[in-house]
This record gives C-alpha cells, structure tokens and sequence, in this order.
C-alpha cells in the first residue's frame, strides 16, 4: 500500500518557526521602548518651549505697561494659571483679557495621571538660585518633576 504524502508542518517545524519569531520580536521590544521614551522626550521639549514662551509673553506684557506691576514684583506671572486664565489688558478701553496659552500641557513624566497640570511641573521663582529651584511668589521657569534621565544621559528636571 502507498502511503498518501501529509500535507502539514510537523512538530519540530512548528516549534522552529515559533522560536525564531521569538528572537526577532525580543529584539523589537527594546526598539518600540526606545522610540516610546524618544516620542516622551519631543513632547516634553515641546511643553517645555510653549511654557517658557508664554512665561516670556507675560514678562514682555509686564515690561510694556499691559499689565500692572506692584513695584516690588518680579513681573512674572503669579502662577501658571494666569497663562491660560488672561489678565486684564490695561492698554485696551474695553478692559480685552490677554491669553497666553490655550490650555497648560502636562509634564509626559509625570506620574500623577489625576493631577492637575500645573501641579505636574517643578516651578522656581524669580528669587531662587539656579542650582536650588523653589517655588515663590511668581513663576520665572518651570521644570520636569521625573526623577528619570532623558536618552542623552542628562535628567529631566535639567532640560
């Protein structure tokens, strides 16, 4: 009797296919990680640059006269907040309110998903030494709260 030729994959073939795809996803899973924390690091250098832009708008306003300025102030902005919520125009006749940003971005490092944006970022003042940021009674700059280093070995909070 002839035997009819099985159409199939035996065991070992199987177990062969299944072992070398394990090899090529274990070398993608470090890649995808990779470039996961590098799309996280362009979305901080982004947050970063809208914030500081728009702590710079309100400073340039404060120098201008739109603005009024206690003489004992710094002339930045009490808090994040006032970046979105406006303050009063003082050029404008019908007292217009000057927005500096559409919505405050959050820290992408931040492990509080509940918290509030502002409350995601590190804030030094004015009156704080570079190497020492605290907060104040006004925002000069803000910084990333993670403890983590960035792919460039420099942490977070130093960019």
């Amino acid at each position: 009797m002839a035997r009819r030729a099985q159409a199939g994959f035996t065991l070992i073939e199987l177990v062969v296919t299944v072992a070398i795809i394990a090899v090529l996803a274990s070398g993608l899973f470090p890649l995808a990680e990779i470039s996961a924390k590098r799309a996280k690091e362009q979305d901080l250098r982004s947050s970063l640059r809208e914030i500081r832009t728009a702590i710079d708008a309100y400073k340039l306003a404060v120098d201008e006269g739109r603005i009024t300025k206690d003489a004992t102030k710094s002339g930045y902005p009490p808090s994040l907040r006032d970046l979105v919520d406006g303050v009063t125009d003082q050029r404008s006749p019908t007292g217009q309110r000057i927005f500096f940003l559409r919505r405050l971005p959050r820290d992408p490092f931040s492990r509080e998903a509940k918290a509030p944006a502002e409350q995601t970022w590190g804030q030094r003042s004015y009156g704080s030494p570079p190497d020492a940021p605290a907060p104040g009674v006004d925002v000069f700059d803000v910084y990333s709260l993670s403890p983590q280093s960035g792919l460039n070995g420099v942490a977070y909070k130093e960019w």
